[in-house]
């Protein structure tokens, strides 16, 4: 007999300029399909730094995993979510996560966010490191031995533009390629407009919002469908 698959869409998150970058996120669209105890275990296997169960397409509700944990709030999920219901024509205005509702919406071909930075509710936080180039942000090593290291410079100051590299090893993963968590982090550290240059070429799109929001966007991109053993 065979074994049970689902089947599991991989996006592109925060393309980069000429589409380069783009952080993997596994999206089931039938998460209902796959069981809580398999959960962690299905997002440890695919590899990505997130995947997200789609509960309930009609009302949004999602479920978001990172390899060690499941989380109540994450930025690259709630952006190539959103951006693949609208894709398969089933777009919504707000995902539902366990930290809150995350209001979404297009601006052009860019999706966007909007959180809040106490959602960010991990075990470990990140470690914010600004240093002095972007040459010594690219020089780091490709892991960290903190649970969590977020090493960032100017690129643009009067721009707001940044360069930057994060490494939630607490997570499960050595480094991430663009985290919307982080960047919702840093629209509330910083105060201003952002456009992050992460990893190996992701941009991620930083504005802020009303009541203490922060707003992250960035642009998305489908790269196959495929079937996933329960």
């Amino acid at each position: 007999m065979n074994a049970p698959v689902v089947r599991i869409h991989v996006v592109r998150v925060f393309l980069g300029t000429r589409n380069a970058g783009g952080n993997l996120l596994g999206v089931f669209l039938d998460g209902r399909l796959v069981p809580q105890d398999r959960r962690l275990a299905v997002t440890s296997e695919l590899g990505f730094s997130e995947s997200v169960f789609v509960d309930d397409a009609a009302t949004g509700r999602i479920a978001i995993f990172v390899p060690a944990a499941e989380v109540p709030f994450a930025g690259h999920p709630t952006v190539g979510t959103a951006w693949l219901l609208a894709n398969v024509g089933r777009p919504v205005d707000v995902l539902r996560v366990p930290a809150g509702e995350v209001p979404t919406w297009r601006e052009d071909d860019v999706t966007w966010i909007r959180a809040r930075p106490a959602w960010v509710d991990y075990p470990v936080l990140p470690r914010f490191v600004e240093l002095p180039s972007v040459a010594e942000v690219d020089a780091l090593p490709g892991q960290s031995s903190e649970p969590w290291l977020y090493a960032w410079a100017w690129e643009n100051e009067a721009a707001g533009h940044l360069r930057s590299r994060s490494f939630p090893t607490w997570a499960g993963i050595a480094e991430d390629e663009a985290s919307g968590a982080a960047a919702v982090l840093m629209g509330d550290r910083l105060h201003r407009a952002l456009t992050i240059r992460q990893g190996a070429g992701s941009q991620i799109e930083v504005r802020t919002g009303t009541d203490r929001t922060i707003e992250v966007g960035g642009r998305c991109a489908l790269v196959e469908i495929r079937e996933h053993p329960l």
